[in-house]
């Protein structure tokens, strides 16, 4: 993967040649962090727990640094649950949730194709009713992904959208029902409350069910993206994170961020625009790539 390539390449560049630990390199290092999107908070808390474990297992090289920086990454991003939690002949709701401009839609038709492949039944729900052709934007993807869709006119009530689609999904027993919604309302306050009605529309339908809230993330915007991650948490209760066009930056270490300061796991990554460039999170390997 090219952004953890270039990610790593930064961080491993501060230790690469040293042949001691000094305070200049621990600052060398918050920099570096910082520069990669992990965010202050995260970059802070994250030399400082290097700067003790150095101090307390006596490590001389930077090469052994390193190796405690790729443990506590390690450690701090398989916190969460990473996978979706889905078991079929039984309504899973998935709500997808973001800013305009991220690749919501994008990533919901992406999904949805995963899900098909791995033998779920998936229905649609396009709740996005306010953005011009985003019901027609879903509607491509739907049918490229081979889904079932459940819409009315733009500019009707979201809730009732999703309210007939999970009507539908019940009757033709589907597995999985993913709901597009709006990125954009007059005020955040709006769409916020637009989410909620939703939500509850969900709760009275499916009492039981175990709900997924996925915000998606454009990784390309750095830090707006741990602000937005803060704004959708705080409003909604986000479950997990898609974060959209990793392949185009070398910003990855917002992951960290969004995982440390938010506690959200990342659980898909977006690495191209064909139907097939949505990939599972593997921690392990985004940790390995440190060495």
């Amino acid at each position: 993967m090219a952004f953890l390539e270039s990610f790593f390449k930064k961080i491993s560049h501060v230790v690469t040649g040293r042949n001691s630990i000094d305070e200049e390199l621990f600052e060398e290092l918050e920099e570096a962090l910082i520069l990669a999107d992990v965010g202050v908070k995260t970059a802070v808390e994250l030399v400082e727990i290097v700067r003790k474990r150095t101090k307390e297992e006596k490590l001389t090289s930077a090469e052994e640094l390193q190796e405690v920086l790729r443990d506590e990454i390690t450690t701090m991003l398989k916190e969460g649950e990473h996978v979706l939690i889905l078991e079929k002949g039984k309504l899973t709701p998935i709500l997808m949730v973001g800013v305009n401009g991220v690749g919501k839609t994008t990533s919901l038709g992406k999904l949805g194709y995963w899900l098909k492949n791995k033998g779920y039944k998936v229905i649609v729900a396009a709740a996005d009713t306010f953005r011009a052709a985003a019901i027609e934007q879903v509607e491509v993807w739907c049918n490229r992904a081979g889904l079932q869709l459940v819409h009315h006119q733009e500019g009707a009530d979201p809730a009732a959208v999703v309210y007939d689609a999970l009507q539908a999904a019940k009757s033709r027993k589907m597995d999985v029902i993913l709901i597009d919604t709006a990125g954009r309302l007059q005020t955040k306050t709006n769409l916020m409350e637009e989410l909620k009605k939703i939500r509850r529309v969900i709760k009275k339908e499916l009492p039981d069910a175990q709900e997924e809230i996925l915000l998606v993330l454009d990784a390309t915007t750095g830090q707006n993206a741990l602000s937005q991650a803060k704004l959708f948490t705080e409003a909604v209760g986000v479950t997990g994170v898609i974060l959209t066009k990793m392949e185009g930056t070398a910003k990855g270490g917002v992951i960290l961020g969004i995982q440390n300061e938010y506690k959200l796991p990342v659980k898909f990554i977006g690495v191209g625009e064909d139907i097939h460039s949505l990939q599972e999170f593997d921690a392990d390997a985004f940790s390995q790539g440190i060495i």
